[in-house]
């Protein structure tokens, strides 16, 4: 084999495993919800080509308020859903929206605009 075939071998295999990792071994540890002193677990949401932060750790049987603020008027960003505690919310642009919940149950728990292509999940511990 000649030396340009070997480095072009070599990259290539090096960039499956990157992509390999990225899209299936890497793990987002996620942001943990602030506490605030009315006893509520709390995070600022920003709805722009997605949510940032997308992973959410919050404790269960605590009052849960996560704040939504859409920064784009991509017409897929205009509801947040989450199916699992039976909420939803219009979210209007440049308007920060608070969806407040209590979470009962311990496990991994996804929330998505209307067409399912923003996508997000709530860790509860």
């Amino acid at each position: 084999m000649t030396p340009d075939r070997i480095i072009v071998t070599a990259l290539s295999l090096a960039l499956i495993v990157f992509i390999v990792w990225f899209f299936w071994m890497k793990k987002d540890k996620g942001t943990r919800a602030s506490k605030t002193s009315s006893g509520h677990q709390e995070v600022m949401i920003l709805v722009k080509g997605g949510y940032t932060p997308d992973v959410i750790i919050v404790e269960k049987d605590r009052p849960v308020r996560l704040n939504f603020r859409r920064e784009e008027t991509a017409s897929c960003s205009e509801m947040v859903l989450l199916p699992d505690f039976e909420q939803s919310a219009q979210l209007p642009v440049g308007e920060t929206v608070a969806v407040e919940f209590v979470p009962r149950e311990a496990g991994e728990f996804e929330f998505a605009c209307q067409m399912g292509m923003l996508r997000g999940k709530l860790i509860v511990e």
